[in-house]
């Protein structure tokens, strides 16, 4: 099996890249939306979150609150060490079922966006594929695609890596900042041709 970590910032392109991949044949193991699943009405993670949160952080349909969630977790670093401890693991877990249910022949992708910042997934793939872009251009495209207000994605941006130290832990780097999709998708297959084949580490 190859395993290729993907991380990006916050409107780097990230999610583009990851799509052009399956595109290509990869599996995808999609740490966001396992951690979403998980949290969902009736999610596994569920009840550990309002044992350790209480209701607050509880919507009406018995799943994770994300905005008052995201509130807390930003104010409060205590409460991130806290909710991570709790996701962690059990995202942990599904992500290597996932990984082990593609086969032994899968490229299999790793999305995590906060790769660089857990310390502890640089020793478990073979290449890291980073997807760049300037903080400014970050803002303006959250901005455009969620409707939040800068400010909120200025606090996500400051939650995660510097850039600095996500291109210092990349094998490669896409730099997605005034790339068409077409363009995009050049470098996307080219690296795909280098990374994917047998024996190539």
């Amino acid at each position: 099996m190859r395993r290729i970590g993907l991380t990006g910032g916050i409107g780097s392109g990230k999610s583009t890249v990851a799509a052009m991949l399956v595109a290509e044949g990869a599996v995808l193991v999609d740490t966001d939306a396992i951690a979403r699943r998980i949290a969902q009405p009736g999610g596994i993670a569920m009840p550990a979150v309002e044992a350790a949160f209480g209701s607050g952080v509880i919507a009406a349909d018995g799943g994770l609150d994300r905005a008052a969630m995201r509130q807390l977790v930003f104010t409060d670093s205590g409460a991130r060490k806290r909710l991570e401890s709790i996701l962690h693991p059990l995202i942990g877990a599904e992500t290597e079922r996932m990984a082990s249910d593609a086969g032994p022949d899968a490229v299999v992708v790793f999305d995590v966006p906060l790769l660089v910042e857990s310390g502890r997934w640089r020793a478990l793939v073979d290449r890291v594929l980073v997807v760049d872009a300037t903080e400014e251009t970050q803002l303006q495209r959250v901005v455009a695609r969620s409707g939040w207000t800068p400010e909120a994605v200025r606090a996500v941006i400051a939650q995660q890596a510097p850039r600095r130290l996500r291109r210092a832990a990349a094998d490669a780097v896409i730099f997605n900042e005034s790339l068409s999709l077409e363009e995009l998708g050049a470098q996307v297959r080219s690296l795909w041709k280098r990374w994917a084949q047998p024996g190539t580490r």
